[in-house]
């Protein structure tokens, strides 16, 4: 089987994570993700409901994003993906800019819906394609969603992992921090606290996260590639072993 490629590796860490039966959705510009979900319902997760923003065969909010809204604020979503221009070791994402928001160095998306998403999917795993310290700082530049709350704030979910082409964290409720809590094959200690610009706990006995099989490679570079590729061609095209 031919090696498989970092958006390969990311997607079989988050079907990981899918759990049979639970609603699972995907927002915007977010093929990774999407990836993972729909590797995890054709194996161990085939009653999941997903939901894919804008697929002709997993969005079924007919009435537009209003839709989409009001049934995550109803606690309808188990599971949901979020990204940040920047993160921080307490989870917290920017949206917004970097830099001053009057005269900002990069102009961020914004947050959109992200805040609300953040507070009540039940678990979020934020994912990111890059890991570099301009990526994972110290402390955001702006908090578009923050990763905790006071304990007054009602807070029926939050942030559960961070998945990276480096490793995964794991958010800890208790610290309100970024832990990490396994590394992909051949990322050394001192790669990945060079590549990130906040300190690391110690991380030389953390778990080693498993290649994908062939059969979750096969699944990927066949079915998950043609459902992908109906919202996102382009990825469909480059990030898949053939």
């Amino acid at each position: 089987m031919t090696p498989c490629t970092p958006q390969e590796r990311m997607a079989t860490v988050i079907a990981r994570e899918v759990r049979d039966g639970e609603t699972v959705a995907v927002g915007t510009l977010a093929p990774v993700p999407a990836s993972g979900v729909l590797l995890a319902h054709f194996t161990h997760a085939p009653r999941a409901r997903v939901v894919l923003l804008n697929h002709p065969d997993y969005w079924p909010f007919r009435q537009g994003s209003k839709e989409f809204y009001d049934f995550a604020q109803r606690g309808g979503f188990d599971l949901f993906f979020l990204s940040g221009g920047q993160i921080d070791r307490h989870g917290n994402l920017n949206l917004i800019a970097v830099g001053d928001v009057e005269r900002p160095r990069v102009r961020l998306p914004g947050g959109a819906g992200s805040a609300m998403l953040y507070y009540l999917a039940r678990r979020v795993i934020v994912f990111r394609t890059e890991h570099s310290p301009r990526i994972f700082v110290e402390r955001v530049d702006h908090v578009a969603s923050p990763g905790s709350s006071p304990p007054e704030v009602a807070r029926p979910g939050g942030p559960w992992k961070v998945v990276t082409p480096l490793c995964v964290f794991r958010f800890d409720r208790e610290r309100k921090a970024l832990v990490v809590e396994s590394v992909h094959p051949g990322v050394t200690r001192e790669e990945l606290a060079r590549r990130t610009g906040f300190a690391l706990d110690d991380v030389g006995s953390v778990e080693v996260i498993p290649e994908p099989t062939s059969g979750e490679l096969h699944l990927l570079r066949t079915r998950v590639r043609e459902a992908v590729a109906k919202t996102y061609p382009q990825f469909a095209e480059t990030a898949f072993t053939r």
